[in-house]
């Protein structure tokens, strides 16, 4: 009978993926990510050549940049202790009902042209991911179990990265609607309330999907909240300093750097190659997609198992392919060609580094340690868009050829994983599978 009931048994850890609470995870998590891409989008292009052209300067969506990621970084310690304090659908369905007020004052900005209304409604969006953040990774385990970790990851990816295809591709749509940028057959209308009504919808749609997620079990009723914001991450980093987890979570973090870098530079190109927003949110999309495909590839290939062998793999890839961003002369299909291999690369290099996070967590302060890593890659994004803005406000070298840029993330690319490399390797840290 134990013979009989184990492939059934299996079979049910496997098809884990395909029950409620997963599903109901990963389009949650779907509509989150379209609304954050729609608003970050729309607001780039218009400070780029948009209503608000010129309002923050030269550089300026690394201004919106800073104002996505500042939020993460101060509030992901709290988050950490909150996921871990409840249940995590609590968390989850708490975070979802805050972006329908969020989203309505993103309304409001966009109907009266208020930049600054506008970027309050973005740093809003961004306080209520920060909390979503470790409460989604964390319960991953809880509804897949170890096993799939690697298949749950590269799902998960997969339709966030759809939802980033569709939220940019949306932005570029929204904006040049919300903006129309001239016309020699004649000045269409501007649809002032497009882009605030999209994203309330998105918001209800959100809200709607997370209410079929399944009960969890509540985290530590007896944890008590630390006042301190940096508190957490600096425990977690003293406790796990000497292991190989942190050099993970930096590795993790970095590529967010370069992504962030990528992400700024990509809207430039509607100038570069003198192309609609829509034309250029085309490439964001394209790089979405490339990831999305590159982490469902990393997780079939991983099975049952993690396998940091791809790392280098995914890291050789995202140089290369930043390299002929930089050398080549841009055009459309050999930008969006370079993109996409720099998108599966990347889809390579984050699914172990993900799966490692979660498994090497300890699982009663899983939100915490989920938490620090958040940070950090969120600081890592920061600083690109500081490095951007610095590189558009004082580099005449990259001032009329910004795809440049992607010279730097290919060198940075190159030395990071051959420092975080070497630094696993003196952790004790190898290649070899993870079950």
């Amino acid at each position: 009978m134990t013979d009989q009931k184990q492939p059934n048994a299996e079979g049910t850890v496997k098809n884990r993926l395909l029950k409620r609470g997963f599903l109901a995870l990963i389009v949650t998590q779907f509509f989150g990510a379209a609304n954050d891409n729609i608003l970050k989008g729309v607001l780039i292009f218009m400070v780029i050549n948009g209503a608000w052209a010129g309002d923050l300067g030269a550089g300026g969506q690394g201004i919106v940049g800073i104002c996505f990621t500042l939020p993460f970084i101060v509030l992901s310690g709290y988050a950490g202790q909150f996921a871990d304090r409840n249940s995590k659908r609590y968390v989850s369905v708490l975070a979802k009902l805050i972006e329908i007020p969020i989203a309505i004052l993103a309304l409001i900005g966009f109907w009266i042209g208020n930049l600054w209304i506008t970027l309050s409604a973005l740093i809003a969006l961004t306080c209520q991911s920060a909390f979503f953040g470790p409460a989604k990774y964390g319960m991953i385990p809880e509804l897949v179990g170890s096993r799939d970790l690697s298949r749950a990851n590269g799902t998960i990816n997969m339709m966030t990265n759809i939802a980033v295809i569709l939220g940019t591709y949306s932005a570029g749509i929204i904006a040049d609607a919300y903006s129309p940028l001239p016309d020699p057959s004649g000045t269409m209308p501007a649809l002032l309330w497009l882009p605030g009504v999209v994203m309330v919808a998105v918001a209800i749609a959100g809200l709607v999907a997370v209410t079929f997620l399944q009960q969890l079990e509540p985290g530590d009723r007896t944890l008590n909240y630390d006042p301190n914001p940096f508190a957490t991450y600096f425990s977690v980093i003293r406790e796990i300093a000497a292991k190989p987890l942190l050099m993970i979570m930096l590795a993790w973090g970095y590529f967010y750097f370069l992504a962030g870098l990528a992400l700024l530079i990509i809207p430039e190109y509607s100038d570069v190659l003198s192309v609609t927003r829509t034309e250029a949110s085309v490439l964001l999309g394209v790089m979405g997609l490339a990831i999305g495909l590159g982490s469902v590839a990393a997780g079939l290939i991983s099975g049952n198992t993690i396998r940091p062998r791809l790392i280098p793999i995914g890291a050789a890839g995202l140089t290369f392919f930043f390299a002929l961003l930089g050398f080549v002369p841009p055009t459309m299909p050999n930008v969006a060609i370079f993109i996409f291999g720099a998108g599966v690369s990347a889809g390579f290099y984050i699914i172990p580094l993900q799966s490692l996070l979660q498994r090497l967590s300890p699982g009663d302060e899983r939100g915490r340690f989920l938490g620090t890593a958040n940070c950090i890659s969120f600081a890592f994004l920061l600083l690109a868009s500081l490095l951007f803005w610095i590189i558009s406000e004082f580099s005449k070298f990259f001032g009329t050829n910004p795809e440049r840029i992607f010279l730097i993330s290919a060198a940075l690319m190159a030395v990071g994983v051959a420092f975080f490399s070497w630094r696993l390797k003196a952790r004790g840290f190898t290649l070899a599978d993870v079950e």
